[in-house]
């Protein structure tokens, strides 16, 4: 468990990691080769969509982080946990949960919940 709760860990990172070389070096290491990641509004297979729609996240929301909601509740290489995004210190603006699927350390996939997405 406490294996996976570190590797949520550096998953919220990269959503955090603003230099672009310093967030693909990250990707490489933490994410199988044909990962995926996919929510309501993104779909990411590969490493280079995945980047490209963590820049995508970040241009909406400059400014903003991410960070865990409460607990990782893992086993059997999957984990599941709530994040939430707004402004340093401030509440929330957006919030959901994910859940990760492992493959011998590293992430294979994330399928992602909103919870709460500000109004259009």
């Amino acid at each position: 468990m406490s294996d996976l709760n570190e590797l949520v860990q550096d998953y919220i990172a990269i959503w955090n990691e603003t230099d672009p070389a310093a967030r693909r070096a990250r990707i490489d290491a933490l994410w199988t080769e044909d990962c995926a990641y996919i929510d309501p509004m993104a779909e990411a297979r590969g490493r280079d969509q995945l980047d490209a729609t963590i820049g995508a996240v970040q241009a909406q929301f400059p400014g903003f982080v991410f960070k865990l909601g409460g607990d990782v509740d893992a086993h059997h290489e999957q984990a599941r946990f709530t994040w939430e995004l707004g402004p340093e210190g401030g509440e929330a603006l957006v919030v959901g949960f994910d859940v990760a699927i492992f493959d011998g350390g590293r992430i294979r996939t994330v399928y992602g919940f909103l919870d709460k997405v500000p109004a259009a």
